[in-house]
């Protein structure tokens, strides 16, 4: 019996990086809006983007739209039965290939998420960082060799759900484990130690300075400029505002003669004008700080980037700084 490959592929991609109790609802807004491979790919990229936002990993979102529209072209719109055919799609790497193979094609391919690497470290008691390939091809190996003659859907999903439920990062359940007698791990009093902690990331350190824009566009109504991240930076293709990024966290002097921002403040001789404290976000490998110089006025304003209404937002993919900012701001 087959399951959904649709479904099993978003449920993968969503939960990469996002815990399950946190990617439920998301999971299930995403196929209420996109509920198939054609719906996905007759989408507009905004509408995916927007349907995604919050999760982060924007890329991840794209490639999805990007896959839809390759399933549609090369395979007529029927989602790839095989593990070398899925790797093909774009985004889609050998742990989701064998997760959508394995449990909607029932095809032997071991799935070696975080969940169970760090079990088959416990297990094994594998003293090598599981972030080099040749420890990584050891648990995929030892993966398949204990798959064996398991039905592979339920073997993988055993697998992922015993690593996140039981063999857990922090207080592992290990005096209700299963394998607690085989666990070397166990054994020797490792648990804390295994799996071997990757090497820390380094983040680099970057500074935005958001220029806002808000117009008075008649009785109870308001606009906002806002500006679409074209570029290949984070949140490609989302929407913030006039930005300009600098080396230091330092509020910009003489903001009004900014080259970024002059034409369009000299239309606004008069404007009320206040700055924010400075915010933070943390990704995987930058941390933004950034703070908001916010501008009110009724004067129309001449410029080639969208002015939207405030009650039209949600229609825009928006940075989740940027979507908390406004929230606050538009209270």
């Amino acid at each position: 019996m087959t399951r959904n490959p649709y479904q099993i592929w978003i449920s993968e991609i969503i939960l990469q990086q996002t815990r399950i109790n946190q990617g439920l609802d998301y999971y299930l807004h995403f196929l209420e809006k996109f509920p198939d491979v054609e719906t996905l790919a007759a989408a507009q990229e905004e509408q995916v983007l927007k349907a995604w936002q919050g999760l982060g990993y924007y890329s991840r979102a794209r490639n999805l739209y990007k896959a839809a529209k390759q399933i549609m072209t090369e395979y007529n719109g029927r989602f790839p039965d095989s593990y070398k055919e899925i790797c093909n799609l774009k985004g889609i790497g050998p742990y989701t290939s064998a997760a959508i193979a394995s449990i909607a094609f029932n095809q032997p391919y071991p799935v070696v998420d975080g969940n169970v690497i760090r079990f088959l470290s416990r297990l094994f008691r594998i003293k090598t960082s599981s972030s080099e390939a040749e420890t990584r091809k050891y648990i995929y190996e030892l993966a398949g060799k204990l798959m064996a003659d398991q039905p592979p859907g339920e073997f993988n999903q055993a697998m992922m759900e015993f690593g996140a439920l039981a063999c857990k990062p922090i207080v592992p359940l290990c005096g209700e484990c299963t394998f607690r007698e085989y666990c070397l791990a166990l054994k020797y009093g490792e648990t804390d130690r295994l799996p071997v902690k990757k090497k820390s990331i380094e983040r680099r350190d970057r500074y935005f300075h958001y220029l806002v824009i808000l117009i008075n566009t008649g009785v109870g109504k308001t606009g906002i400029l806002l500006r679409k991240r074209i570029k290949d930076d984070i949140w490609k293709n989302l929407f913030d505002f006039l930005l300009i990024e600098t080396d230091t966290p330092d509020i910009l002097e003489n903001y009004s003669e900014r080259a970024e921002w002059s034409g369009l403040l000299n239309q606004i001789p008069e404007r009320k004008f206040r700055i924010t404290r400075m915010y933070k976000q943390v990704l995987s490998h930058q941390n933004i700080y950034y703070r908001f110089y916010i501008i009110r006025t009724g004067k129309k304003i001449l410029t080639s980037f969208p002015i939207v209404d405030t009650l039209d937002l949600e229609s825009y993919p928006l940075p989740r700084p940027i979507e908390k900012f406004l929230e606050k701001l538009l209270k």
